[in-house]
């Protein structure tokens, strides 16, 4: 080896452990205020078009998200919020997501005419200018719309201090909130003479998601707190009954025109409840004896709390909203499938096999998950009979009567409280 040769292969191992030791060394506080940015958009489109814009940011104390893997994707989501530094390019931060835009695109109404969402992405406030990017996915995994800003810390028109004064009660404190994973309960649906009543909701909640692992063994990585606002008059509002109540998220069944599915498009209304109160992951508990609900991946969890099935459901809901785990169960009649035949899913407990590998190829060879777990190929899922697959014959993602998640899930949601707490 010449000389000049040597020289070359030292500078680029130079160059490449430099690069190495830089990703490794993405230090939250070199780049960031103990601060949270809100970024509100507007998605709009229909079934085949979608374009976002800014709508407005906002500044509040207190970052309680993640401060480990900043640079570092879990799951792709339908969608990706990203940050980087405005003067090296850096990426500084991301992190995936779905909406309920993004599910409405698989309606017949879609196809008819031509809405809006409002969406929230949470980002730590960085301490110098950046890019935000925003991508949205389709389910064969192309980005079908881009939108890239300028984020400066100094910007006046970035709103800040309206923290409103609200009840909020904590019920597990797990640790510091810069390292735990924050969790708020909102009241949905309760008067101010039920204010009690919700936090015993809300506890109820609570159990009921640390009698399932791995929440149950990692509890101490949580804090959790329940944030109380009154509604005029209890229940939610019932569109199919021409029933609207003014409620402080602004829920309803008939979502998307299905019956059961409890949500909120009103989602600037339902951060501005949030605003003074540390939060990564939210779970709106309603105050109706009727069945419904749903999650959204980074965004939120919805359930009715009067109902019989509400601890299942709950834990259930947290399950798409918490680690972007799928619905197992399938019926075939939706509009549109979501999942095409060729393209392997992003959620964890769902394979079309293009891509089993990344699954959980691996305990197929895994004694006792076969003999404890029965973990194979189940033909049936993503609201789809064939064509797609799950790993066990039922799970909590499946069915309300199981007692537990089958082992993909719990290694999912396992990966997703480790992914929040600690380096990777």
């Amino acid at each position: 080896m010449n000389k000049r040769f040597a020289l070359l292969v030292l500078s680029l191992f130079s160059l490449l452990s430099s690069a190495v030791s830089a990703k490794n060394t993405l230090r939250f506080n070199d780049w960031f205020d103990d601060a949270t940015l809100r970024l509100n958009y507007i998605f709009s489109g229909t079934n085949a078009t979608q374009d976002i814009a800014l709508h407005t940011m906002a500044v509040s104390p207190t970052w309680a998200g993640r401060r480990v893997n900043l640079d570092t994707l879990l799951l792709a989501g339908n969608g990706q919020v990203e940050l980087c530094d405005s003067a090296s390019g850096q990426r500084i931060y991301i992190a995936s997501f779905s909406t309920l835009f993004q599910e409405w695109q698989h309606s017949e109404e879609a196809t008819q005419v031509r809405k809006a969402f409002e969406t929230v992405q949470l980002v730590p406030m960085p301490k110098r200018t950046v890019y935000a990017t925003l991508r949205l996915y389709n389910s064969r995994r192309e980005v079908v719309a881009e939108m890239r800003h300028r984020v400066s810390p100094h910007d006046i028109l970035i709103r800040r201090g309206r923290a409103q004064s609200k009840y909020a009660a904590t019920l597990l404190h797990g640790g510091d909130a810069r390292r735990g994973i924050d969790l708020v309960f909102v009241a949905e649906g309760y008067t101010e003479a039920q204010k009690g009543l919700f936090v015993s909701d809300a506890r109820t909640a609570m159990e009921a998601l640390f009698e399932h692992e791995p929440f149950r063994t990692l509890r101490d990585r949580f804090n959790i707190r329940a944030l109380f606002a009154p509604s005029e008059r209890e229940d939610v509002s019932r569109p199919g009954q021409g029933l609207w109540h003014e409620t402080p998220c602004g829920s309803h069944f008939h979502t998307l025109y299905s019956d059961r599915y409890l949500m909120t498009d009103k989602l600037f209304q339902l951060y501005d409840l949030l605003e003074s109160v540390p939060t990564e992951h939210v779970i709106v508990l309603a105050n109706t004896p009727t069945y419904g609900g749903g999650g959204i991946y980074n965004l939120y969890a919805m359930t009715s709390a009067r109902q019989a099935w509400f601890r299942p459901v709950v834990v259930h809901e947290f399950g798409h909203s918490f680690a972007g785990l799928a619905d197992e169960y399938f019926y075939d009649d939706q509009y549109e499938t979501f999942y095409p035949s060729d393209v392997e899913p992003w959620e964890p407990n769902l394979t079309t096999l293009v891509d089993f590998d990344s699954k959980w190829a691996n305990l197929l060879g895994d004694p006792e998950a076969l003999q404890h777990d029965g973990v194979g190929l189940f033909e049936g899922g993503g609201y789809q009979s064939k064509g797609i697959f799950r790993p066990c014959f039922n799970c909590r993602m499946r069915t309300n009567e199981y007692h537990e998640f089958c082992i993909v899930c719990r290694q999912a949601i396992e990966k997703t409280i480790r992914y929040h707490t600690e380096p990777l």
